[in-house]
Order: C-alpha cells, then sequence, then structure tokens
C-alpha cells in the first residue's frame, strides 16, 4: 500500500484555507466598505454596492495556486487576483487587502485584472493559465469570477493543440532540469519529474477535453506527496520542497513512519506511480497532436497485435486460459517499440491465471525477449509493475521494489536499477554464449538488497529460488547463483588488488571458474556500473576490468564446443531408407533426404514462409543421407495445415518450389524494426573440429534468420555437414560445420573473411 500508515495533513490544510478564506473575505468587505475621497473625474469612488444578501458588486478576490486548490501548507505563499469591472479606485481596493497581508509575514503573489485583462494574460502566458483554470472564488462578486474561468476555459480548449504542446515543452524542461523524483537522493516535491506539477498539468489536459482526469491511484499518490510536503514545512517551519537528506528522518517522524527510508521508498512509489500516468496522459495528447493512427490490426505475437500505435489482444484471445499471454504480450510490445494499451493491461492483470511454477518454456524465453529489447523493455516493465503483474510471476520482486539506495552513486531505486541493468545487458549479448542467462543475471543481480546481510550472499540464494521458479535447468542455476554471488568481483578486484600479482588471477580464476563465467560476469560489470551512475564507471575502470579479464581468461580453459550433432538410432533408421521424407508432428518437423548443398536453409525457407519460427534445430548426416530436425513455433495464430506444409517441403526437396521468392515477398510486406538490437556477430573458429569449420553466429532472432545465414553459406560455395540451431529468449545461437565443395576444412585466412563478411551482410 502506498501511503501505508502514514499520517495525513489533509485536514489541517482544509482547516487553514478555510481560516484564510475567512480572513481574505473580512479584508475584502472591510476595504470596499471604507469610503475613498472622490478625484476630480473618478466616477466610480465610494463605496461599493452589494446585493441584497450584502455581496460586493464589481469587484472580486479569487485564489490560484494552492490556496485555489486547497492545499496550502504551512510554508505555502497565497497567490491572488483581485478581479474588477473597470473601477478606477481599484488600487486603492487592492491596498486596503495587500498590505495587511504583507503585515502578516505571509508570502504574496497578486494581480488586479478586468476579466478580459486576465483572459489576455491567459492566452499568452502559461502559469497564468494554469492558475485560472483552477481558480476558486474567494469573496466578492461571483459573475466575475465566473466569468474569468468560462473564458479562460473556453480559450484553453479551442487553442488546446498549440497549449498542450506548450505546455509538454515546459514539462519536460522542467523534469530535464529537476530529474526524476522516484530515483533522486534530495528530490524536489513539486518540479521533479513526478512530482505535484506533472499531475496539476494532467488536471489542466483533462480541462482541456482530451484526456480523462488523474485516476484514484494517482490522487493516492499526490496526497502523500502533498503530506510529505506538509510536514517538510512543519520541520523546516519554512515553504521549501527539496527534500534534502538531513531532514528526511524528521519529516518521516512527522508523518509517523519509522524511518527516512521509509518515507522514501513510499515516496518513490508515489512518484512512479505519477510519472506512469503522466507518460500515458501524454501519449493520449500526441494522439490528438499527430493526427489520426493508421488503422487495422498487425500481429505481433501469438495472441497479440498493434492496434491505433498500441499493443493489445487480438480478438477471441481469453487470458484466463493462457498465464504465459502477459509476457508475450509485454514481449512483443518492447519488441516492436510501442506501449501496451493501458485496458489490455489492465485485463491482463486481472483475467491471468497464475503461471506454473516451474514455468514453462515459452514464459521463460518471453521474459528473456522482454529484457533483450534493451531500453524498449524499461517502460513496458513499468506497465507490468504499476499493475502488479510482476510482484504474481516473481514473488521476491516485493522486497526490492521502490527500495531507495540512500547513496550518492545510485541515480535508482534498487528493482529500477535491475531493470535499467538487464536493458543495457542487451547490448553485450553478442559477446556471451548464454545471452539468456546474462540478461536475468543482470535483472537479478542486486536482488539481495532486499533482505539483511551483505547482498551479494543473501543473493545467491534469492537467485537459485528464483532460477528453479522460473523453470532453469539445475546446471543453469548453479551459473546463475555464480554470477550473482560475484558480480562484484571483476570491478573490485580490478580497482584494489595488483594485477601483477599471480595470487590475485589465480583468485580470480578459481572463484570464476570457467571461461563462460567470466564472460557473464565481465559484461555484467559493465552494463551494472552503466546502470549505477556517471561516477560509478568510466574509462579508467573499465580498462582495468578487461586487463583483469584478458588475464584470468589466459589461465581457465574455455569448455570446448559439443561435438557436431550425429543421428540417433531412430534417425539413423530414417536415413537408411534413403530418398525423401517429411514428417510433421505438432512442433516437430523431421525432414530425411539425400545429401546436397542447400537443404538446410531451404528447409528453413519453407518453415519461415509458412509463419513457422525455429526455436532449435540439429542436422546430420549419414552417408549420402541427410536428417534435421526443427522445433518450430507459429509466430501467432494457429499452425499451418501440416499436410501444406509437408507438400511445400517436399516440393522444395525435388526443387519444384521458388521458396526464396516467396520469402522475398514476405519480407517486403514486414514493417522495419523500431528497436535497435546489438549487431550480429560471426566468429569462424578454425581449430574447433577436425573435420569442418565450425562457425558460429550470434544474432537477434527474426523470420527467415536461419534460411538467411544458409544462403549466405551457399553463396560462398560450402555445404553445411552439421548444424546445431537454438533460440534462447529472442537471441540466436547457432554453430554451424561447413566445408567447401569438395569437402575441405576453410584454410585460407581470406576465404574466411569472405564467409564472415558474407554472413554479417545477409544479416543487416
Amino acid at each position: 500500500m502506498m501511503r501505508g500508515d502514514a499520517r495525513s495533513f489533509a485536514p489541517a490544510r482544509k482547516e487553514r484555507a478555510g481560516d484564510i478564506d475567512r480572513w481574505l473575505t473580512d479584508l475584502l468587505r472591510t476595504a470596499c466598505a471604507m469610503p475613498y475621497p472622490r478625484e476630480r473625474g473618478d466616477a466610480k469612488g465610494g463605496p461599493l454596492a452589494t446585493d441584497e444578501r450584502g455581496t460586493t458588486l464589481g469587484v472580486a478576490l479569487v485564489a490560484v495556486g494552492s490556496l485555489g486548490r486547497g492545499e496550502l501548507a504551512p510554508g505555502s505563499d497565497l497567490d491572488l487576483v483581485l478581479l474588477h469591472n473597470g473601477r478606477d479606485d481599484v488600487a486603492r481596493i487592492a491596498d486596503r487587502i495587500w498590505y495587511p497581508i504583507w503585515d502578516s509575514g505571509v508570502g504574496l503573489d497578486h494581480s488586479v485584472r478586468t476579466v478580459d485583462e486576465a483572459a489576455k494574460v491567459a492566452r499568452e502566458d502559461l502559469k497564468a493559465v494554469l492558475g485560472l483554470i483552477q481558480a476558486r472564488h474567494i469573496a466578492g462578486d461571483p459573475e466575475l469570477t465566473r466569468a474569468v474561468r468560462e473564458t479562460v476555459l473556453a480559450d484553453w480548449r479551442a487553442d488546446s493543440r498549440r497549449r498542450l504542446a506548450e505546455l509538454r515543452d515546459s514539462a519536460d524542461k522542467r523534469a530535464e532540469a529537476s530529474g526524476e523524483l522516484a530515483f533522486l537522493l534530495e528530490p524536489d516535491l513539486r518540479d521533479s519529474r513526478g512530482g505535484l506539477r506533472d499531475v496539476q498539468a494532467m488536471q489542466a489536459v483533462a480541462a482541456a477535453w482530451v484526456a480523462s482526469a488523474p485516476g484514484p491511484r494517482v490522487r493516492e499518490a499526490y496526497e502523500l506527496l502533498l503530506d510529505i510536503r506538509h510536514g517538510l514545512h512543519l520541520v523546516t517551519a519554512r515553504g521549501t520542497d527539496r527534500l534534502v537528506l538531513q531532514e528526511q528522518d524528521a519529516v518521516a517522524g512527522t508523518l509517523g513512519l519509522l524511518d527516512a527510508e521509509a518515507l522514501m521508498r513510499r515516496l518513490a512509489e508515489a512518484g512512479r506511480t505519477i510519472s506512469h500516468a503522466f507518460d500515458s496522459t501524454w501519449r493520449t495528447v500526441d494522439r490528438l497532436l499527430s493526427g489520426p493512427v493508421p488503422r487495422g490490426r498487425r500481429p505481433l505475437a501469438d495472441g497479440v497485435v498493434e492496434h491505433g500505435g498500441e499493443v493489445v489482444l487480438a480478438r477471441g484471445v481469453n487470458p484466463r486460459k493462457d498465464p504465459v499471454l502477459v509476457l508475450r504480450a509485454a514481449a512483443a510490445a518492447a519488441e516492436a517499440g510501442l506501449p501496451l494499451a493501458p485496458a489490455t493491461v489492465t485485463m491482463l492483470a486481472n483475467q491471468s491465471p497464475p503461471m506454473p511454477v516451474p514455468w514453462p518454456d515459452e514464459a521463460r524465453d518471453a521474459l528473456v525477449a522482454l529484457l533483450g529489447a534493451g531500453r524498449a523493455a524499461v517502460p513496458v516493465w513499468e506497465e507490468l509493475d504499476q499493475a502488479g503483474v510482476l510482484v504474481r510471476l516473481l514473488p521476491d520482486w516485493e522486497r526490492v521494489r521502490h527500495r531507495p539506495q540512500r547513496n550518492p552513486v545510485h541515480r535508482y531505486t534498487v528493482d529500477r536499477h535491475l531493470i535499467e541493468t538487464a536493458a543495457g545487458a542487451a547490448a553485450y549479448t553478442r559477446e556471451v554464449s548464454r545471452p539468456d542467462l546474462l540478461l536475468i543475471s543482470a535483472l537479478l543481480h542486486d536482488i539481495g538488497k532486499g533482505w539483511p546481510g551483505d547482498h551479494s550472499s543473501t543473493g545467491e540464494v534469492v537467485a537459485r529460488d528464483i532460477g528453479a521458479h522460473i523453470g532453469l535447468p539445475p546446471a543453469d542455476v548453479e551459473i546463475l547463483a555464480t554470477v550473482v554471488r560475484h558480480h562484484l568481483l571483476l570491478p573490485e578486484t580490478a580497482t584494489r588488488r595488483d594485477l601483477d600479482d599471480p595470487v590475485t588471477i589465480s583468485r580470480v580464476a578459481e572463484a570464476v571458474g570457467t571461461r563462460e563465467v567470466l564472460e557473464l560476469l565481465a559484461a555484467l560489470a559493465v552494463a551494472d556500473g552503466h546502470a549505477t551512475g556517471p561516477a560509478a564507471w568510466n574509462s579508467w575502470k573499465a580498462s582495468l576490468v578487461s586487463d583483469l579479464v584478458r588475464r584470468v581468461r589466459s589461465v581457465l580453459s574455455g569448455t570446448p564446443l559439443p561435438p557436431a550433432p550425429s543421428l540417433s538410432p531412430e534417425q539413423a533408421a530414417l536415413a537408411r531408407h534413403g530418398g525423401g521424407a517429411v514428417r510433421v508432428n505438432g512442433g516437430a518437423v523431421t525432414v530425411v533426404a539425400p545429401d546436397r548443398p542447400g537443404l538446410l536453409w531451404r528447409a528453413a525457407g519453407v518453415l519461415a514462409a509458412h509463419r513457422l519460427v525455429v526455436r532449435s534445430a540439429q542436422a546430420a548426416s549419414a552417408g549420402s543421407t541427410a536428417v534435421i530436425e526443427f522445433s518450430v513455433v507459429p509466430e501467432y495464430g494457429t499452425p499451418p495445415d501440416p499436410a501444406m506444409l509437408e507438400s511445400d517441403l517436399r516440393l522444395v526437396l525435388a526443387g519444384r518450389l521458388d521458396i526464396e521468392q516467396r520469402l522475398a515477398r514476405r519480407t517486403r510486406s514486414m514493417r522495419p524494426p523500431r528497436v535497435p538490437v546489438a549487431p550480429p556477430r560471426v566468429t569462424v573458429l578454425e581449430d574447433a573440429s577436425e573435420t569442418a569449420t565450425v562457425v558460429e553466429v550470434r544474432a537477434h532472432d527474426r523470420p527467415g534468420l536461419l534460411w538467411r545465414i544458409g544462403r549466405a553459406f551457399g553463396e560462398c560455395g560450402l555445404d553445411v555437414q552439421a548444424a546445431r540451431v537454438e533460440t534462447l529468449g529472442a537471441e540466436a545461437v547457432d554453430v554451424f560445420y561447413v566445408v567447401d565443395r569438395a569437402g575441405r576444412l576453410l584454410a585460407d585466412e581470406d576465404q574466411r573473411n569472405q564467409v564472415r563478411n558474407q554472413v554479417l551482410a545477409a544479416l543487416r
């Protein structure tokens, strides 16, 4: 609960506003009742007329700002407008009101205007119009107040395109200057992104009839910020909005909270709630400013489509029957660079059944795909967090959610730091052999900060539990736990130990164990440093870590590549029959055919043309017969007709189907990706096999990827003897055993470079 048991000062603010209103009413009545000496030509001097109820006519006192909204904190100034109908002696009336306020020591921002003058100023000044939109009548002639509000609101709505663009620009500049409230060590409660002024901006958007007014969660967050500001004014005895470090414990005490950490955790949640709603509001505004969006629905994943610039569920999809749908939709949104529609998030949060434990492979793949989208994953992750989805998927996440890091080196709360690190790690997925474990360990590396004790040690324990929870195999759970346990090992050793001392290197090598873990730790160190803040990572530290990694790698033996795939007894039996055979059994597709160049990639092309995604594949041969086993899933919708798929595979084996032309048509119809991904990496390993040259390809998966790689091999005059293809989340890690047309290894350096460049060109 955002507020929890924090004390509310709302009754005190309401009482103070009432007292101020009565005082100002008396001041206006006294000022208007006093006779003024007439001057030559002054036709409107003397006491003002009143109606039958004693209401003063021709003059009105109007509150704007915090008094107008009824949010007056102990140190707040008064923002007042004296409206009049053109009286010549209004300056004297104003003086009779302003001087007693100044004498009381209360700060005052004041103006004197006719209705037309106020409307003119509002049309030209953003601050003025925002105040008058929420103006509140205090005393005097209510018709003047009504007239100015109606005029200002009508102008605001009529010119909403220009004024809302101006409001957005002002909010962005304010956020750039003041930072993001949820993640600042000493936040500005009013001007930071996620602060009080963002809610007031959303209220102004609602007044333009462009978007809905802030909902109950935003109003709760707003009230909490008002209470924190109220407590801050009580502690400091002045009207300040910056919650500095040394005041936080005292402010927490005024709210009845245990300590500053409890206060800042609630503040972070409130700020993120407001910031999230603010972004959603401006997406609505942007649609107004940019005009109508393209019609139609574009499939993104199974049960997920793009509609109107947002990600929604396909027609007829029932979230109650598909626990993985929420992660699949989130991954699709991140990979497309689009927001999840608010109604879709609400539906998924309310209707998704519990995820089976351990998670099915599809759920874990969707999580990895989401994280692998990089920066685009962060807003989608925030959507899931705001809807309460994350803590249901990963119960241990609750311990780090909104947890502040009271350290100037860190610029984010613990949970936001974790997703920022994972997003940053996506850029290094080509540097490691297990991109899925890199992304998951980046997400969990500081998970131990939710428990007492050394967070690396406690994090290892929690990471084991979460690894098993999400269905990782035991060997992968061990790697994950090791990486979390030692995620600070490289930067701390590099900056605090003598790298020329052999003992230093041997101890790191002993802790790391394998080159695979070392490369995971090296990539994580960079992503963690960048996500922490500018003070945590620089070129000096990067060079030291790189030097340490180089030295440790030299004493570690890498895990050798697994041997080239060989035929199982069942596959060997199929191969002995020779000829051609195609079997489609659910997601398993088996192709048996006389071995010839291009067989693998042509078969993969047929699968891509039928909108099937290859999750894994193995190719091997016995004599003159090749056997290829594919594990496939449909991109979206129902799987293709097995009979039609078999027919096309047989046609391509017989050389009677131009699969390249069909795929080219499909490629032209696809939209270019909106989210940048790490560039592909192709490595030619000379000594990994005695019978073939091994080519390792790491790339972001996309339809037809295997076909593109295989076609590039064909253009280089190579034959694929064997292959092991695997997709981890959205990252393809493929290994091919290739020879030239004469069956020889690629011994020439120029030839190896040609292969590398040809495959890279095919992937771009």
